[in-house]
């Protein structure tokens, strides 16, 4: 028998769309009602801080407080602030207020962690260990905020910097007098002025860079990077810069008091540095001139411990030039209070250390003595027959240089297969350097560093630095001068820097994968190895603007990423600016931390969007001294 039904098929369906079309309009009304009434919720402000925002009170405009000059960060529009913490009606765990820190004692304005004189006199005074790094201990460790004079100003704005700098920045008159004949420095009003002299040019370094000129090609971009061992005030690498020539200076923290200091106020490159008995922070082959101006280094002593270690740093074809004790003794030896014996003894130790070394004596004249260094060592290897001594290092990573012991050896130049080679590949004339690929590069002695990412890498900070320049405009408007890039991988923010009247300190972590200091010198381009679990090697205040690309991640399982930021504002200026680039989670954490420390700051998204994790952490450190010491009656 067939299956009766209890209603038409027909009617059973039309019931069953009727039922469906009701549920679609009904869904419908309701995400209507709820879209205008968020609408309506949006358009009237529901707390405080929403009714300043949108009347558009600027909150975040800097104290002056005496400062010379207005800087603030404010939101544009088309960079609107991302804001990443949960937002609540009610006032949840109100207790947990940011961490503030306190200004430490007015006593440490000038304080340098690792170069610190009374921790310095716990070590050997053989070598000069006492003046190397010596960093402190966990419980030496300072959670306070270095605090500036009380009438500190803003630097005076490059070029007029290189000449003049505020009194009251620096109040230390020491130089002015114990080298007033020599015109390293002179105090005039609230000013002091750098005349450009120093002990051995007292025409002035200008006149005493021409003089070198006329011997080895120093203006045809042939001679880009130098470095200057006891640099005084660094008026020699104050005026190479003007023949496109920079130069590494440094001096340690000794009796001339504060001389790094006023270079870098000045806006010259410079650090804290001393030859002991320690290889200098910097990678094999950078450098492409070296020079000592009566700087005061034994070179002939330790076996010539010294030169090796010039040797190591110096390009094949580099030049060294001396002046000053012993050069050109026979003039001089009454005035420096020696015997001309004592005299012709040490040059001549000098010169036998350099034939050793294979350097060629290009020329004396007048006060200048000056070698070449070989641009291979194929020549210098057969020469082993006649000089035992030095030996050429065998094992030897020739860039290792963060607390590396100084050896008595010779670093060895790569193979090359003919004499007329340079070791290690040519490097074109400054400014095509800064672009050309790196040799290092090129011959593929870097792993994972290829000839594209190089390319790549560059594009990218073109990118960056044209976003940069909308974040933060006094960035290309000449207010900056200092730059320190803490994470500078190829030096591609530097280089995209070049149009713009700054210089840039490239660091290169001495823990990282990759060791690309050496690619940043073939550039053209100067740095450093350092740590940034400890200080670094500079005086506070002395730098206008702080990239940091990456760093926090590297850091926060090796130390407390808060003792680096401290670091961070011991070192950057009043009103100095800092650019963070690092993920969402880090970039709050170090928004966090710096929200304690007088600082301003905003989240920006990525340049390629909002939809990159990474974002970009603006921050301004706002202007405040410390307290003078009241004079006791």
């Amino acid at each position: 028998m067939a299956k009766e039904y209890s209603g038409s098929p027909k009617h059973h369906q039309l019931e069953t769309k009727r039922r469906r079309l009701t549920w679609i309009l009904g869904i419908s009304g309701l995400c209507i009602l709820f879209y205008i009434l968020g609408a309506w919720q949006n358009a009237t402000p529901t707390t405080q801080s929403d009714v300043y925002a949108r009347v558009g009170c600027d909150n975040n405009t800097l104290a002056s407080g005496g400062s010379s000059g207005d800087v603030s960060v404010k939101p544009s529009s088309s960079l609107g602030t991302l804001d990443f913490e949960s937002h609540h009606q009610l006032d949840i765990n109100s207790s947990n207020a940011v961490k503030q820190f306190e200004p430490c004692d007015m006593s440490l304005s000038e304080y340098t962690p690792c170069q610190d004189k009374v921790r310095g006199r716990r070590y050997d005074r053989n070598m000069l260990k006492y003046r190397e790094r010596h960093c402190p201990s966990k419980d030496e460790l300072l959670f306070c905020l270095i605090p500036a004079p009380p009438k500190y100003k803003t630097p005076l704005m490059w070029p007029q910097s290189r000449d003049y700098a505020w009194y009251d920045n620096i109040p230390h008159k020491e130089l002015s007098i114990e080298k007033a004949i020599q015109n390293w420095i002179q105090v005039e009003g609230d000013r002091f002025r750098f005349p450009g002299g120093g002990t051995m040019f007292p025409r002035g370094a200008d006149a005493y860079i021409d003089d070198i000129g006329k011997l080895i090609p120093l203006t045809d971009g042939t001679i880009r990077t130098a470095i200057d061992t006891g640099c005084g005030v660094a008026s020699f690498g104050a005026f190479l810069l003007k023949r496109d020539v920079i130069a590494m200076s440094f001096a340690p923290r000794d009796t001339h008091e504060a001389q790094v200091q006023f270079a870098l106020e000045r806006g010259v490159p410079a650090m804290i540095g001393i030859m002991g008995s320690q290889r200098l922070p910097y990678p094999a082959r950078a450098f492409d001139l070296a020079h000592c101006s009566r700087c005061l280094i034994p070179w002939y002593k330790y076996d010539g411990l010294y030169l090796i270690e010039v040797d190591r740093v110096l390009r094949p074809g580099g030049y060294w030039v001396l002046s000053g004790p012993p050069v050109h003794w026979k003039k001089y030896w009454r005035g420096w209070e020696r015997t001309q014996e004592d005299l012709k003894q040490e040059q001549d130790a000098i010169e036998e250390v350099a034939r050793k070394l294979c350097w060629k004596k290009v020329i004396e004249k007048g006060d200048l003595l000056i070698f070449q260094k070989p641009i291979n060592h194929i020549e210098c290897i057969q020469s082993r027959k006649v000089y035992k001594t030095p030996h050429i290092c065998k094992s030897d990573n020739p860039d290792s240089a963060w607390y590396r012991d100084l050896e008595a050896c010779i670093t060895p130049l790569p193979e090359v297969s003919n004499t007329d080679d340079i070791a290690g590949g040519a490097i074109e004339k400054w400014p095509d350097r800064a672009f050309a690929v790196p040799p290092r590069i090129s011959s593929n002695s870097i792993p994972g560093i290829t000839l594209e990412k190089f390319q790549e890498d560059n594009e990218v900070w073109k990118r960056r630095v044209a976003y940069y320049k909308r974040l933060t405009p006094s960035l290309h408007r000449g207010r900056y001068r200092n730059i320190l890039d803490m994470n500078a991988y190829l030096g591609g923010f530097a280089a995209a820097m070049l149009k713009y009247p700054v210089w840039v300190m490239n660091v290169v972590p001495a823990n990282s994968d990759h060791d690309t200091l050496g690619v940043i010198y073939e550039r053209g381009l100067i740095g450093t190895y350092q740590d940034w679990c400890e200080a670094f090697s500079t005086y506070p205040r002395t730098y206008d603007f702080i990239h940091a690309d990456g760093v926090f991640s590297i850091y926060q399982d090796r130390c407390d990423i808060s003792l680096i930021l401290l670091e961070m504002d011991r070192i950057l200026r009043p009103e100095g600016a800092v650019v963070f680039r690092d993920t969402v989670e880090m970039v709050e954490k170090i928004k966090s931390i710096t929200d304690g420390m007088r600082w301003v700051s905003h989240v920006r998204d990525h340049e390629n969007g909002p939809f990159v994790m990474e974002k970009i952490l603006v921050s301004v450190k706002t202007y405040w001294t410390g307290e003078a010491k009241q004079k006791q009656p």
